[in-house]
């Protein structure tokens, strides 16, 4: 049955074989958060196979024609893989209506076909090196685990619903990133993923049913004897999360800023629930200050009159940074440390920013053609030097990520090793109710357990959390809810790999998959020969 279904497939043409392609990556974006339903990759994978073994062109065709149409495949599952797990992107856009709803399909459509141009990369990729059997999944991870790579860091990156979150959703799966790191386990998912496949043919089926037991039993196996062995002590502050859901309409409203400050304040003035400790840590969420604070003494002046002895505010705020003369002003997305008198003690800024949220890429071109980013400051929104991390209190060292950094694991480097936690603060009210703020968390849940560290996650409408070094779940406020979380952390981890393995740790899967590739191609050519 399967092997009839497999033939229907492979021999599909024109308008059919499209729309397959792009129901197959509409459905692998159902193993996204929130519905974190992995299974139907074992579906949409093994089909993509399929659809690539049928994408054949005139063997005369020169090298580019050849691999043509199984890059259209590609680029279609694409399509639909981002089109359903990004569709939510239009949802900024109708904070303000009335400027930016003409961009709604570039962002729910436009978007979706550039990120598409990636998968067609890797169905191209894998189709080079295409043998029989087992050898042609390999050719396809091996593929995506490139372009994933790629897709982290070209045209400034974005990574985010990379297909290896489809196999880590709860934190019994997730810790084997720390081994493997995301870049590796996005090769091996589709390597699981696609093995059946092989119940359409005889070859290698026995090889690769292995393959998959050895790497499920490994990857289920760490997680449970990683967890089990896990020996968490609280070491860490106390620390309040507040969560106000602050509508994001509001946010752009003089006339709101300063209720939208009492509601901060008073929310951090709360008595901890009954046995809590006194926070000693207060975080607010992304740009959650409503006023440049360096230009506004009466609200550090708030802040400092509401914080009791011995705490700090980490809370997010523009920074505005003074102009030279004849210039205009700097703006930074930051996060403050203030202090019990009012004062700041610490900022840092945010490194990676959001194009077209947070500043124009070519601007000047864009800016004549009467376009803006959604967030708009006089010359955008200006990223920090470097990324460091920040001194909160004279024992706590935190590595602060603002918004979407939480999604590039690479660019947090090893600087886990001098930090006690993560402090993660954003703003996805932007987002409403949609799998936005979901897919949000889960990747910031990851890099909690990629650095060992305790993750705070501050967000204004959600979700909020503290999370351990292990990816489980302290405590957590729901979407649109009104609150405050209470914790005390847990302190880090130390990593099973050394630094100097962990930055091999990508290389060494794609290096395997490799020589596994060429193996199974240069045994294919040898029978043909």
């Amino acid at each position: 049955m399967i092997q009839r279904l497999a033939g229907k497939i492979i021999l599909l043409w024109g308008w059919k074989r499209i729309a397959l392609a792009f129901l197959m990556g509409a459905l692998a974006s159902f193993a996204l958060p929130p519905y974190d339903f992995f299974a139907v990759c074992f579906i949409s994978f093994p089909v993509l196979v399929w659809l690539i073994d049928g994408a054949v062109d005139n063997a005369g065709a020169g090298p580019i024609r050849r691999l043509l149409p199984a890059a259209m495949i590609g680029w279609w599952f694409g399509f639909g893989y981002f089109v359903f797990g990004l569709w939510w992107l239009g949802n900024a856009l109708m904070v303000d209506a009335v400027n930016f709803a003409w961009a709604i399909p570039l962002a729910v459509l436009g978007l979706p076909a550039v990120l598409a141009i990636f998968y067609a990369f890797a169905a191209a990729l894998a189709r080079l090196f295409w043998s029989e059997g087992l050898g042609r999944i390999l050719s396809l991870s091996f593929a995506f685990g490139v372009t994933e790579w790629l897709r982290s860091f070209v045209l400034t990156g974005f990574p985010w619903n990379a297909i290896g979150y489809a196999a880590m959703p709860v934190p019994v799966l997730m810790q084997s990133s720390v081994i493997v790191g995301l870049l590796g386990m996005n090769a091996l998912a589709v390597l699981v993923f696609s093995l059946p496949s092989l119940l359409a043919g005889k070859r290698d089926l026995k090889t690769g049913f292995v393959v998959a037991l050895v790497l499920v039993c490994a990857h289920v196996g760490y997680g449970f004897y990683r967890l089990h062995t896990a020996n968490l002590v609280a070491k860490g502050p106390n620390v309040r999360i507040v969560q106000p859901s602050i509508a994001q309409d509001l946010k752009f409203d003089a006339e709101a800023r300063r209720d939208i400050l009492d509601k901060y304040l008073a929310l951090s003035a709360e008595a901890p629930r009954s046995g809590a400790p006194k926070p000693q840590i207060i975080v607010w969420p992304e740009t959650a200050v409503p006023y440049i604070l360096t230009k506004t003494p009466d609200a550090l002046q708030a802040i400092g009159d509401t914080l009791t002895d011995g705490q700090v505010l980490l809370a997010g705020a523009i920074r505005m940074e003074e102009p030279g003369i004849g210039q205009m002003p700097l703006y930074y997305n930051t996060i403050y440390a203030i202090n019990d008198a009012g004062e700041i003690t610490a900022a840092a800024d945010k490194l990676h920013l959001v194009p077209f949220g947070e500043y124009l890429p070519l601007e000047n071109i864009l800016r004549s053609l009467g376009l803006s980013e959604v967030v708009e400051m006089p010359g955008g929104f200006t990223p920090a030097v470097t990324r460091r991390s920040m001194q909160v209190t004279s024992n706590f060292t935190a590595l602060p990520l603002i918004c979407y950094e939480a999604i590039f694991p690479a660019e947090l480097g090893y600087q886990g090793a001098s930090a006690d936690a993560i402090i993660n603060v954003t703003n996805d009210a932007w987002y409403g109710d949609t799998p936005g703020p979901y897919q949000h968390f889960r990747q910031a849940q990851l890099r909690a357990v990629e650095q060992g560290l305790p993750l705070v996650r501050a967000a204004n409408n959600g979700l909020s959390a503290v999370v351990d070094p292990y990816g489980r779940i302290i405590d957590a406020l729901a979407l649109d809810a009104v609150g405050v979380i209470d914790a005390t952390l847990p302190g880090k981890v130390q990593l099973p790999l050394s630094e100097h393995l962990r930055r091999l740790q990508f290389l060494i899967v794609l290096g395997a998959l490799f020589v596994a590739v060429i193996a199974y191609f240069s045994r294919d050519r040898r029978r043909i020969g």
